[in-house]
């Protein structure tokens, strides 16, 4: 199998060497009955991290995310949430198949809700309208490429809710790359939400797992839904103790990834038939249309990949996505890629 520069996601990282040392001697035992050693310390380890009471770990952020919306509404309610946010476009529906409430998408700035919009969205119930119980904010977001979501706008939607009684579930898969382009600290962001989720498998480079962090009680209601789900792991352990490497010695290298997209941005920026501000890559996640171009986005990605690169089509034309295993050799080969086949 030829070796390509994978930009298609970040989660596409392999575990470090020491991620595989820590799978090989982890300490385990049944999760289901609460006796694995290596995940309680994960847990208790994001909880930390996050400043809330618990931690729940799963085997994915979608699956965190489908429980927590489980967790804070009922049938026939109602979740506000941000319209190309990815729990309402890429998780299979699960708000209406497994929770069974309605989404209400509304539009935003970059990910960023307009306060006064999500206020005259929430709704009382009657006989033909849902209670709005939920709001969800994504921080970074991943199909606005990879935007950091200002604070003062998470904060004045957090009083929005506190006001109507509602709760807030803060999608946060990259929300440790919010914070190192941001400069506040993960906890700061964990306060706007009820619960949150964080992936260990994205730039983190753990090879599977999220952790949900909230209340004590929720959080144990949570246990139980996971486990409705399908999501109860036993000697899990092994997998866990990526994540505590990931968590204590992954983070603080994330800006190297952010620095890697931003060259690679602002060098194709300029190619002919690229719509692309640079100035809107602020972490790992370029997203670019390609306009008025003489190729399609299948033909770009197929010469691509003879070229040995990998990316993605996704909402709002094509992406690619800086990470662990993408180096300086990796930007340099994509930007000879892109002239090669668009010229300029």
């Amino acid at each position: 199998m030829p070796e390509y520069s994978d930009f298609r996601s970040d989660t596409v990282t392999r575990p470090t060497e020491k991620m595989r040392k820590a799978m090989a001697e982890a300490v385990v035992g049944d999760d289901v009955l609460g006796d694995d050693p290596t995940v309680q310390k994960l847990e208790a380890l994001a909880a930390d991290v996050m400043g809330k009471e618990a931690g729940l770990y799963v085997p994915s952020g979608t699956m965190a995310n489908s429980i927590a919306i489980k967790v804070w509404t009922r049938e026939l309610e109602e979740v506000i949430i941000e319209s190309r946010s990815h729990i309402y476009n890429m998780e299979s529906t699960h708000m209406t198949f497994i929770s069974r409430v309605t989404p209400r998408p509304l539009s935003s700035n970059r990910g960023a809700m307009d306060p006064e919009e999500v206020e005259r969205n929430i709704r009382k119930p009657s006989v033909h309208i849902p209670r709005t119980s939920l709001i969800c904010v994504e921080n970074t977001h991943n199909n606005w490429s990879g935007a950091v979501v200002p604070m003062e706008n998470l904060k004045a939607i957090r009083e929005i809710a506190d006001r109507h009684s509602i709760k807030i579930h803060f999608d946060g898969a990259r929300v440790f790359n919010a914070s190192t382009a941001s400069g506040i600290p993960v906890k700061e962001y964990a306060k706007i939400g009820d619960s949150l989720m964080f992936c260990l498998s994205k730039g983190l480079s753990a090879p599977v797992g999220s952790v949900l962090v909230g209340p004590k009680e929720s959080i144990d209601y949570a246990r139980r839904v996971r486990k409705a789900l399908g999501g109860g792991m036993r000697q899990v352990g092994v997998l866990a103790a990526p994540g505590i490497v990931a968590l204590t010695e992954m983070v603080d290298r994330l800006k190297e990834d952010h620095e890697r997209a931003k060259k690679l941005a602002a060098t194709i920026a300029g190619l002919p038939g690229i719509s692309l501000n640079p100035e809107h890559i602020q972490t790992n996640i370029i997203i670019f249309a390609l306009e008025r171009s003489r190729i399609s986005i299948p033909e770009f990605l197929t010469k691509m990949k003879e070229r040995g690169i990998l990316a993605l089509a996704t909402t709002g034309g094509i992406r690619f996505v800086t990470h662990k295993d993408i180096g300086d050799e990796d930007i340099d080969k994509a930007i000879s890629a892109f002239h090669e086949i668009l010229g300029g």
